[in-house]
């Protein structure tokens, strides 16, 4: 009893970080014992996991449309130029120039990807290997294709 009463006496002595650690260790266990209506498919989570690798896709996909020649870079550029620091005069900020495009199109990928998908799969299970496999191949795609001798046609700037 008394140590009982030593140890609630420590913990409400204890600093906000001990307390959020102890809880922190604590969180896999509390994600074992589930949910009380767990979902019975995996289809809206499907969506919304693969259509952010679609998201990535688009922008590597753009940032190589960008670098073909100057005016679709100016298009893409005229795109992102919602961006606060898009085109700025300032030497202190400087510009973040046509990358806003390049984020805005991975932005216009996402959105309208997980809507889609979600319609098609949202009372479907879908296997995690298939999900898997979709997230790890566009990825992998995606930083593939930011490494510039696969593609030595663009120009290293």
């Amino acid at each position: 009893m008394t140590r009982q009463l030593s140890r609630q006496n420590h913990a409400d002595n204890e600093p906000f970080y001990g307390k959020f650690w102890n809880n922190l260790k604590r969180f896999p266990k509390s994600l074992a014992e589930g949910a009380e209506t767990p979902p019975s498919n995996s289809g809206p989570a499907a969506a919304a996991l693969i259509s952010a690798g679609i998201g990535c896709f688009v922008m590597m996909v753009t940032h190589h449309l960008s670098d073909t020649s100057k005016a679709t870079e100016k298009i893409v550029w005229n795109i992102g130029s919602w961006i606060p620091g898009s085109k700025s005069d300032s030497e202190l900020w400087g510009n973040i120039g046509s990358y806003t495009g390049k984020e805005t199109m991975l932005l216009v990928g996402w959105l309208i990807s997980w809507p889609i998908l979600y319609a098609i799969w949202k009372n479907k299970s879908v296997k995690s290997r298939t999900i898997f496999f979709w997230m790890f191949a566009l990825l992998v795609a995606s930083t593939a294709m930011s490494w510039h001798p696969l593609f030595p046609y663009l120009p290293l700037i």
